[in-house]
């Protein structure tokens, strides 16, 4: 099973994710995450053994006990990139300051530190909350959306967060399909 923690986005933010991906259009090169999966990732397990879920359902449950965040609004907009806007591989948005930052990242660090006590491998990089909207295969677009994520700040909505999902990533050749396994409220 590939597995991943993450916040799940409501309808309104999903169509908004759509809205905003027209602006990257005619940008060559580049590949569209389908609106409909996108999601803000807080933890990737990867590949797992089926038979350990029963403990990362367990260190899911401690970490949404353990964090003390409420519900919270979540707000997103504006346009990023990794690794850089001069190689891009990932064109996301983000988390807006104020909108749920502070709280998406105090559950990243919980959900983390339980499920890297169970052995699995913390990220190599800093955490900053995004939803990826698209990926770079090669440089033919780089100049569009380096203009359009420069030049333009989206306000895709606010929604509330009550809970996270261990989910499931299932390769197709459609690309993948994600399934929930579990929810943890807040």
């Amino acid at each position: 099973m590939r597995l991943f923690v993450s916040i799940d986005l409501p309808d309104a933010v999903i169509d908004a994710v759509a809205d905003v991906q027209e602006r990257f259009a005619d940008a060559e090169g580049l590949r569209f995450v389908d609106p409909a999966q996108a999601h803000l990732t807080l933890f990737f397990l990867g590949d797992t053994d089926p038979d350990r879920l029963e403990a990362i359902e367990s260190a899911l449950s401690r970490a949404a006990d353990d964090a003390d965040v409420d519900p919270f609004e979540l707000r997103v907009g504006g346009f990023g990139v990794f690794p850089s806007i001069e190689y891009i591989s990932v064109v996301w948005t983000g988390v807006r300051d104020g909108g749920g930052v502070a709280e998406t990242t105090r559950l990243h660090e919980v959900v983390e530190a339980e499920l890297t006590a169970l052995g699995f491998e913390a990220d190599d990089h800093e955490f900053t909350p995004h939803v990826t909207i698209a990926r770079m295969d090669d440089a033919r677009g780089k100049d569009l959306v380096q203009r359009v994520v420069r030049e333009t700040d989206p306000d895709l909505g606010a929604f509330t967060v009550e809970e996270i999902r261990l989910k499931e990533s299932v390769l197709t050749a459609d690309g993948p399909e994600y399934e929930t396994i579990a929810s943890f409220p807040l």
